[in-house]
């Protein structure tokens, strides 16, 4: 099982398998892939890359001997993580240019790998911001629906469709899981801010693009938005960052799963939480209901769902949905200054924390407290503990480096 394997055998077999890549070395791939090997590329990779490839063969010639036709890039691995299942979850950027337009390519990517017994890679999911690599080969902006950028460890996420009201079409549901694994992939990044721009933070699905691609079959729709759409939020609720939301005017539908992904909440007092599905014949999306029984309680999120109650902004902080309300002038420099206060944190400890917190859910007691031993040890040796301490003994305030 590959669980027995340790977690420096698979690091370690993993940066073998993206030194391997960038060498071109097939037998060297032969020695590192298990015969029985299945990859599957993200959907939406230009040049016919995506999708499933069933054998060593398939996966070289269809996907990475493809790109090394016409890219001059390779994979930079970045951060390891060893998911619950045994498997491991590389997070990094793919770095180099298309080579015929010359146009640079920087993608983010996350790679979950699965491992035989024998120390081989069986199988590889590969995930990526797949507007990047259409935008080296022809140069459209890959961005259109979210406003995103990285400043001094801050990362803001601002939802960017006002006239709509952020109504989230397909193109914003796959930019916001190309945001997350840009996030993901990041590790200068400390700390997220999630807004929008315009009178509301979202209203939700989209019905007007619903209704124009009705052709498609509603249900057929609903669940190619929401592939990218949980994708995101599965990815934003691993990181080590915590998340900040600034939630103003209408927030509804799946455009909760916004609210759902954060840490900690602002709302604008004229903010209304709306669940909205039962008014259009819909179960629900956006996590809201794992989320939304855990925050405000079953019966009142069994209301929120059946009866389309809305909460109101003063509601939401009372039953625990968000952490603050203030003025709507006052909500975005608020936001702000505490997400820039926890990406000035240590981030390696709001990781433990986040995962902790996400897992105690389905631990019981003794399960949780061994995860917290092994919290405290991860922690325990980070240089941002250290210096800490030492700043304690000295009566100084501590400054955090994210390490």
């Amino acid at each position: 099982m590959s669980a027995e394997l340790s977690r420096e055998t698979k690091v370690a077999v993993a940066r073998d398998l993206y030194r391997t890549l960038a060498a071109g070395d097939r037998e060297g791939l032969q020695g590192l892939l298990h015969p029985g090997f299945t990859g599957h590329a993200a959907e939406g990779l230009p040049l016919n890359m995506g999708g499933d490839h069933v054998g060593i063969d398939a996966m070289c010639e269809n996907l990475w001997w493809r790109i090394g036709r016409h890219f001059s890039a390779r994979a930079v691995p970045g951060d390891f993580q060893l998911m619950d299942d045994g498997r491991l979850m590389v997070a990094g950027t793919y770095r180099g240019s298309a080579r015929g337009s010359g146009n640079p390519l920087d993608a983010a990517f996350i790679h979950v790998l699965k491992f035989a017994s024998d120390e081989r890679i069986i199988a590889l999911h590969q995930l990526t911001d797949t507007a990047a690599w259409r935008a080296a080969l022809d140069g459209p902006d890959r961005l259109q629906t979210i406003d995103f950028q990285v400043d001094s460890g801050l990362a803001t996420m601002c939802l960017n469709r006002p006239d709509a009201r952020n109504a989230i079409d397909l193109r914003m549901a796959e930019e916001t899981l190309e945001v997350a694994r840009r996030v993901a992939a990041d590790n200068s990044i400390r700390a997220v801010l999630i807004c929008g721009n315009g009178p509301a933070l979202t209203v939700g699905g989209d019905i007007a693009y619903f209704l124009d691609n009705s052709a498609q079959g509603l249900g057929n729709l609903s669940a190619k938005m929401t592939a990218p759409f949980h994708q995101a939020f599965d990815i934003l609720s691993r990181i080590n960052a915590p998340i900040v939301t600034a939630a103003q005017g209408a927030v509804a539908g799946g455009g909760l799963g916004y609210v759902y992904a954060a840490d900690i909440v602002v709302a604008s007092d004229d903010a209304r939480f709306v669940t909205a599905f039962s008014g259009i014949g819909l179960s629900g999306d956006g996590g809201g209901t794992w989320h939304l029984p855990r925050l405000i309680g079953p019966r009142r999120a069994a209301a929120a769902y059946m009866r389309n109650t809305p909460i109101s902004a003063t509601q939401a902080y009372e039953w625990g949905l968000v952490n603050e309300v203030v003025p709507g002038d006052d909500l975005q420099s608020r936001a702000t200054e505490l997400a820039i206060e926890l990406a000035n944190g240590p981030t390696v400890a709001y990781g433990v924390m986040r995962s902790l917190l996400r897992d105690s859910w389905r631990n019981d007691l003794p399960t949780q407290l061994a995860a917290e031993t092994r919290g405290v040890r991860l922690t325990g040796d980070s240089r941002d503990a250290v210096s800490a301490m030492q700043a304690f003994v000295n009566k100084t305030i501590p400054t955090f480096g994210g390490q």
